[in-house]
């Protein structure tokens, strides 16, 4: 609970005004993240992803008092501080899981580099021997 000056307490969930936009916001997303699906411009371990962190912000904003709920339990006196730090957190998850992927991509590229100079190298020897011979 936060307590005004007066000694009140104040309830500290999420405004409805808040609720509708991250329902509204969460339906926009998974829209878009489908959108993506169809047009094969997302691939379907990230659409995964993205559809399950979709359906945890649906959660929150169809059931109102889930996230002062679940505050409660973990002792943060403020709701919305424990969604941005989940959210955060996710947002560092997807961070470190894109660079392991792009980190993979640049060895594979580099792999596929040195394999194509050595077959045009063979290639030029193969050239030069018929040319010769």
């Amino acid at each position: 609970m936060i307590y005004a000056s007066d000694g009140q307490s104040i309830q500290g969930g999420l405004s409805t005004t808040a609720h509708v936009f991250l329902f509204i916001g969460t339906v926009a997303s998974i829209g878009f993240i489908l959108f993506l699906l169809r047009r094969r411009q997302l691939r379907g371990k990230y659409a995964l992803l993205w559809t399950a962190f979709g359906i945890v912000l649906g959660l929150l904003a169809v059931f109102p008092n889930l996230l002062t709920k679940i505050s409660e339990l973990l002792g943060v006196s403020y709701p919305p501080i424990l969604f941005a730090v989940v959210a955060i957190g996710f947002l560092l998850v997807i961070v470190i899981q894109f660079s392991w992927e792009l980190t993979r991509q640049e060895d594979r590229t580099r792999t596929l580099a040195e394999e194509l100079a050595l077959l045009r190298s063979e290639l030029e020897a193969e050239r030069r021997d018929h040319a010769d011979g």
